[in-house]
């Protein structure tokens, strides 16, 4: 039976939670409602005060009406009226204590404030008030401290008793803090641990120093002397500190295992509240200094709560909770042992919340409600309630209330049975006190939230639309939009218990008004409120990484797209802070600029751009290059007769990396003030094991290269001298040729001064002919690069040597090298000189090479001379020059190229080398055959009439041959230049003219005439023509239009035509169409010629076409002469005249033609004439 009614009780207590839950509300915001007292401030339980001050207790409290205060002290009532020193604060609990008359620990003590009214009574915590101290240490006599070397020594702080406890620390005479390590530590209770001392270690100003942090005081113990010495020293000092010294005079240590000096035995206890640091500290004796490292048995730390302290020494965790009780064991090694010890660790628990602590309740007549303490501890904390500060057992029975450990339930509540009810929850560790009132109202709904309120938020984003009430009974909010057709409780609105209207992803419909209405049983109430629904603020374009050289400008861009409606605001930061205070920073509206940018620029750079409703940001970094700082800190180390070690510091490398050093070096000796590269190393390194040369005064310098360029060169290096030694090498370039028919000159690329490797450089320069001497001539020579040998005979080859010689020895065995004397003219021409006809415009020539004795030098090639003597037709000479074809190389025959057919030419042929030519061989003639001719000369059109004409021609001018006949051909050709059939007439060698019969009439023709030979027939020269009427029919024509009724009727014609074009006018007028210009223009000639002015004749025609073949006709009509096919290989063709020839004597050039030249008239092309006679042949058209 008991155990169903706590069943049916716990059913109760859940039940009614949840209707107490949504009654609490923020009373404070109404006026004139009824409200039990509730503490707002109060001071802290432990509550220290400085006793140079007055004491100010606080206890702050609301309700309606307005609370009284009163005070117990002790636990017994504090009348503040009997004591002149205390006030309390108008409207307030506030106690303010004089202590100018009274001392502050007159007022220590545990106080209580009481705040009531006519609802109910709250009370304060216990405040427990006590004056902070701060003691001075008692004067003591400390005696130095001697102690042997290598042994451990504790020197003890013992600070005074302070409240609250002092902060300890070690300083020196200066106010230095002394360095600790792992070997030297100061302990948790302030104590200073040497696990070995050290001779330095000795000094007569060891200060401990204790702060006492609530009236900022620190007091100083008197300095400690420590002097470490070692065994032999001890004897010797021992006399002396004997009548005032404490003396250490254990036996001498050697190296010994660790040993705890804090904590003592193997193992011992500590105990920790919930929610507290535990710290834990183990120190070690032993030498060498032990390592201290921390275990937990069974069980890892908490990593995020865990920090070792004091190199190791100290373990802290913060935060304790009940999983960090348990056996924690630290560890001192060092190569002798090790030594551990177990500090067992119990976690205990004041009383602390589970779920806060009660809350206030509001409740209507007749409705139920549950208050709940729930709390916990270790130990369990005991539960006790009390009612207006009173206990509850003690206070009023009530029906309505029935307490249940740590739940008060209230069922069907009435009228005047408000009340403030306290939970106090406490054990051996601490309390916990809340007050909580239960007030019985009868409220009609009200709605807290202001109307017409506007809510403001960003697309795609959450909406939170607040509807906060009050009543009693607990009012029930509904929400509707625009036209309230329907309540808002689905997809995608959310009403939340406390009224808010929640839109989880708010779009622009979702824009407008909205009204929320809070009802319960005494009435309703409605609020009005907007939602305007933005675009977001975005960043369309983001600053980028920027790399810049110092004093350059730099652009970061940033442009963003944002609501109209809202106002958008930029900011810059420079590394999460504001941008410096400089002009150089300059900020536009979607950018900022820095100019002459420097290295303090470096940074971070963010665009922020805030609106009322979200921001958006993005951030870029500046990276400022600059050539490099010079190396510093030459040094020459390793120094040897050829070597040297050179080592530098790089200099700052301004954010751009080093990728190379540069090593220069001078010769003072040889070259002052000039600086040549040595040689070059990456930049990762600093040292470079540099070669050098004899005889050379060195200075080196560096020069760092990174992206930006070359730093400026760094401080010289002091001066090394290598001494002097024999050439290391011989000159280069050795060459022996001659100038003159019997001399011989010897060069060579002289020495530098750096290969010189000594004073007095000279050359030992040596000849021989080849396979003739044996011996060699040798000659000195000094300050100069060549030696000119003579009397040698002609172009005979010669071995040479040239060798580096100075004070210190000769240089190395010189390699040898091989020339000639001079050259002369060859002395013989070619023999068997001979030439072959390959066809009319090509020959071959054919000759013996000169022999090599003849020629007297290099043999370079031959050279063809040739000369077109005439023409074969006409036998009369041609002055025209000769012509040279020059065939590299030893060739015994070439190609004549573009030669005139039927022609006779005459030829010669010398050898040549580098001196000159030699003499030419014996003139040799040939003939070339016929080939095709050229174009007749000229082609006119005289004795045009209606349907006949004569065609008139001169003969070719190169006739290449003897002329068979001409070919003729015509056709005519229409507006569209179509043409028509071919017409073809043989006609005789000696014919000049030809007259053509039955031609159409008014129709253009086209005429071909060409020439043949033997050989072919040549170009075609082409003409143009329209057959025309005599003179006497145009003189019938002009008469018919001086007729008085031709020109009334041409009048009558002018003035239809006038008329029409006034209709048409009108007509485009109103926006018609009119096509009468389209078909105009559609039947225009193009070619309109109009008649000579002074016979009324057509003048001669010419296509501007005349390389267009005839349809039908096979006859070429290009302008070129058909050459004759011939196999020849291009490499018998020479190297002047009309073509070119590389230096094997092969053909480069191409054969060219001469175009055929023709008179060619102009004129334009008409299908009729503008005569009278065609006009009245218009007009029966018309007609």
């Amino acid at each position: 039976m008991m155990e169903r009614r706590r069943m049916d009780a716990a059913l109760l207590v859940v039940f009614l939670g949840h209707l107490a839950t949504a009654l609490e509300v923020p009373l404070d915001l109404l006026e004139k409602l009824p409200q039990p007292p509730t503490i707002t401030n109060q001071s802290p339980r432990d509550y220290i005060i400085d006793p140079r001050e007055n004491i100010i207790i606080h206890c702050e409290a609301k309700g309606n009406p307005h609370p009284s205060f009163s005070w117990t002290r002790n636990g017994t009532h504090f009348d503040i009226d009997e004591d002149s020193n205390v006030n309390m604060r108008p409207h307030s609990g506030t106690l303010v204590v004089d202590i100018s008359r009274e001392k502050a620990e007159h007022y220590e003590g545990l106080y209580q404030c009481t705040a009531r009214n006519k609802h109910g009574t709250a009370v304060s915590n216990n405040i427990f008030v006590r004056q902070s101290r701060s003691p001075l240490w008692s004067k003591e006599k400390i005696k130095p401290i001697v102690v042997q070397e290598g042994v451990s020594l504790v020197l003890p702080c013992r600070p005074p008793v302070g409240l609250p406890p002092p902060i300890i620390f070690w300083m020196d005479n200066n106010f230095q803090r002394l360095p600790q390590s792992s070997r030297v530590s100061q302990s948790l209770n302030g104590d200073l641990y040497f696990s070995n001392v050290l001779r330095e270690d000795s000094r007569n100003d060891y200060i401990c120093y204790a702060r006492f942090p609530h009236t900022q005081t620190i007091q100083q113990k008197q300095p400690i002397t420590v002097k470490v010495i070692n065994l032999d020293a001890l004897n010797d000092t021992m006399a002396a500190f004997y009548n005032d010294t404490d003396l250490f005079s254990e036996d001498p240590l050697e190296e010994r295992k660790p040993a705890f000096l804090i904590p003592s035995g193997p193992s011992s206890s500590k105990m920790v509240l919930r929610g507290q640091v535990l710290e834990m500290e183990c120190i070690a004796d032993g030498l060498p200094t032990p390592e201290i490292s921390w275990t937990k048995v069974s069980r890892d730390f908490p990593a995020k709560r865990t920090s070792f302290l004091h190199y190791q020494k100290t373990l802290r965790i913060v935060n304790v909770s009940e999983s960090d009780a348990g056996d924690y064991r630290c560890t001192a090694r060092n190569r002798l042992g090790s030594v551990h010890h177990t500090i067992h660790v119990s976690v205990k628990a004041a009383p602390y919340w589970l779920s806060g602590p009660p809350r206030n309740l509001v409740l209507a007549p007749g409705e139920n409600g549950v208050l709940t303490c729930r709390a916990s501890g270790t130990p369990k904390p005991t539960i006790t309630w009390a009612m207006n500060g009173i206990p509850i057992e003690n206070s009023p029975k009530d029906l309505s209330r029935k307490v249940e450990d740590d739940t008060i339930i209230f069922t069907d509540v009435q009228t005047g049975s408000s009340a403030v009810y306290q939970c106090n929850v406490s054990n051996d560790y601490g309390y916990l006190l809340a007050n909580a009132f239960v007030n019985v109202l009868s409220e009609s709904p009200r709605v807290l939230t202001p109307a017409n309120k506007v809510y403001q938020v960003v697309k795609n984003h959450q909406a939170l639309m607040d509807c906060a009430s009050f009543g009693s009974p607990m009012p029930r909010i509904t929400w509707f939009k625009e036209s309230r057709s329907s309540t808002l409780d689905g997809d995608p609105y959310i009403l939340h218990d406390n009224g808010t209207l929640e839109i989880h992803v708010a779009q622009g419909r979702h824009s407008g008004k909205y009204t929320c209405v809070a009802q319960n049983f005494l009435g309703n109430y409605e609020n009005h409120i907007y939602l305007e629904v933005k675009e977001p603020t975005r960043i369309l374009k983001q600053p980028e990484y920027k790399v810049v050289q110092r004093g350059r400008s730099v652009v970061f861009e940033c442009k963003v797209k944002h609501d109209p409606s809202l106002t958008p605001i930029m900011t810059w930061l420079k590394d999460d802070g504001e941008l410096p205070d400089d002009e150089r920073f300059i900020v536009d509206l979607d950018s900022l600029t820095i100019t002459d940018v420097t290295e303090n620029d470096v940074g971070v750079y963010t665009c922020i751009m805030n609106t009322t409703l979200d921001h958006d940001s993005a951030s870029a970094e500046l990276t400022v290059v600059e050539k490099p700082d010079p190396p510093t800190d030459l040094e020459l180390t390793d120094q040897k007769k050829r070597s040297v070690q050179l080592t530098w510091t790089p200099g700052d490398e301004h954010y751009s990396p080093i990728h190379k050093f540069l090593i220069q070096y001078e010769d003072s000796l040889h070259h002052r003030g000039h600086w040549h590269n040595l040689t070059e190393v990456p930049g990762t390194k600093t040292t470079a094991h540099l070669k050098l040369s004899p005889y050379v005064h060195y200075t080196f310098r560096v020069l760092a290269v990174n992206a930006v360029g070359f730093s400026h060169p760094s401080s010289s290096s002091r001066i090394y001298k290598t001494e002097p030694a024999a050439p290391d090498e011989n000159p280069t370039g050795v060459k022996g040729f001659g100038t003159q028919h019997d001399n011989l000159v010897i060069s060579w690329k002289p020495l530098s001064d750096l290969q010189s490797n000594g004073p007095g450089l000279h050359y030992r320069v040596m000849w021989r002919q080849q396979g003739v001497d044996s011996e060699w001539t040798t000659v000195t020579v000094a300050n100069n690069s060549q030696f000119v040998v003579s009397g040698t005979p002609t172009f005979v080859p010669y071995e040479i040597k040239v060798q580096a010689v100075n004070d210190h020895g000769d240089g190395p065995e010189p390699a040898i090298a091989h020339g000639y004397s001079g050259e002369d003219l060859p002395l013989a021409a070619p023999r068997n000189v001979q030439a072959m006809v390959r066809n009319s415009t090509l020959a071959e020539v054919h000759w013996d090479p000169v022999l090599p004795k003849h020629t007297r030098g290099h043999l370079k090639g031959y050279k063809v001379y040739y000369r077109r003597e005439y023409s074969i037709h006409k036998h009369n000479p041609h002055h025209v020059e000769e012509q040279i074809l020059t065939f590299s190389g030893n060739h015994s025959h070439g190609m004549l190229p573009g030669l005139h057919p039927f022609s006779r030419y005459s030829f010669n042929v010398r050898a040549y080398n580098g001196k000159g030519e030699g003499p030419p061989s014996l003139t040799q003639h040939f003939e070339t055959p016929e080939g095709v001719p050229g174009a007749p000369t000229s082609l006119i059109v005289t004795n045009p009439n209606l349907d006949s004409l004569t065609l008139e021609w001169s003969p070719p001018h190169d006739r290449n041959g003897h002329i068979t006949g001409y070919t003729l051909k015509y056709q005519p050709v229409n507006n569209s230049n179509e043409v028509g059939p071919v017409e073809e007439l043989a006609l005789l060698a000696n014919e000049t003219s030809v007259t053509l019969f039955n031609l159409k009439y008014s129709t253009r023709y086209k005429f071909y005439l060409n020439a043949k030979t033997v050989r072919g027939a040549g170009p075609a020269i082409s003409q143009e023509v329209v057959p025309i009427i005599n003179e006497a029919v145009a003189s019938r024509q002009v008469d018919i239009a001086t007729q008085g009724w031709f020109i009334g009727l041409m009048c009558a014609i002018a003035l239809l035509i006038l008329i029409l074009l006034i209709i048409c006018f009108i007509q485009r007028n109103k926006g018609g169409k009119y096509p009468v210009k389209e078909k105009e223009d559609a039947h225009t000639d193009p070619e309109f010629q109009p008649m000579k002015e002074d016979d009324c004749t057509f003048g001669e025609y010419s296509d501007n076409e005349d390389h267009k073949p005839l349809k039908g006709s096979r006859t070429p009509s290009n302008g070129t002469v058909k050459r004759d096919d011939s196999d020849d290989s291009l490499v018998d063709y020479g190297e002047g005249g009309d073509g070119q020839f590389n230096e094997d004597g092969s053909f480069i050039g191409q054969y060219s033609g001469k175009t055929a030249s023709r008179d060619t008239g102009e004129g334009h092309e008409s299908s009729e004439a503008p005569s009278p006679i065609n006009a009245m042949n218009s007009l029966n058209s018309f007609v």
